[in-house]
């Protein structure tokens, strides 16, 4: 526990900037993202960019590939968003997975996880020999998972978001990243409200009672609009 505790503090102190800015714009898009505002996307690009170089520069490649496909679905989902009725409303709304969609999305990670993995065994042994093949896949192929479906504002992307978190936290820790494992920590207490909320909304969807309450999409409709 002590060892733990003097990694942690030797973590902290040795914290570059980029890393915090990183953190910060984390944060805030995951806070957006639970709020369905479109400033998700926006934020979320500046926090993906960052994390590309921290990945690439930790050996993490799993964790690098993920957040460029943030960057390619930040941009897809942005679009989605964005898209309006007649009455100047959100096409996309909030709804729960059927059935077949869970088990698309099942087949969805386990490819991304072959994939990942089958690759980073591979870099393991010629490019980047700290690589945890297992972990990083796991943590990056549930994340594709929760990208894909928060763009499409299906509930279930807060499960496949706290799944990324939970492997994220000691993942980051171990390869000397300390503060973005505790920012995962603070996006998993996050994803359970999201998780929370956004069951509320599809729920209240469902039944026809969904109002609309003043102020609550405002920032939705003047800009156009998830971790």
């Amino acid at each position: 526990m002590q060892s733990l505790l003097e990694q942690f503090i030797d973590g902290m102190q040795k914290t570059s900037a980029l890393e915090y800015i990183a953190v910060f714009t984390g944060m805030v898009s995951v806070w957006f993202s639970k709020k369905e505002n479109i400033l998700v996307y926006p934020v979320g690009l500046v926090n993906t960019a960052i994390y590309v170089y921290l990945s690439f520069k930790y050996h993490l490649i799993g964790e690098a590939s993920v957040n460029l496909y943030y960057t390619v679905m930040s941009i897809y989902g942005w679009m989605l968003w964005a898209k309006k009725d007649r009455q100047h409303k959100p096409l996309v709304h909030i709804t729960f997975s059927s059935t077949r969609e869970k088990w698309q999305q099942a087949g969805f990670f386990a490819f991304f996880y072959v994939i990942v993995y089958a690759s980073l065994t591979y870099l393991k042994k010629v490019f980047v020999p700290g690589a945890i093949p297992w972990a990083d896949a796991f943590a990056s192929a549930t994340a594709y998972t929760g990208m894909w479906l928060m763009a499409k504002k299906k509930v279930e992307s807060w499960h496949w978001w706290i799944a990324t978190n939970m492997a994220s936290i000691p993942l980051y820790f171990v390869k000397g990243l300390v503060f973005t494992s505790v920012l995962f920590l603070a996006l998993l207490i996050l994803a359970f409200f999201g998780l929370a909320e956004w069951k509320e909304k599809a729920k209240r969807a469902k039944s026809g009672t969904a109002d609309e309450r003043p102020g609550e999409n405002q920032l939705t409709t003047s800009h156009g609009d998830a971790r």
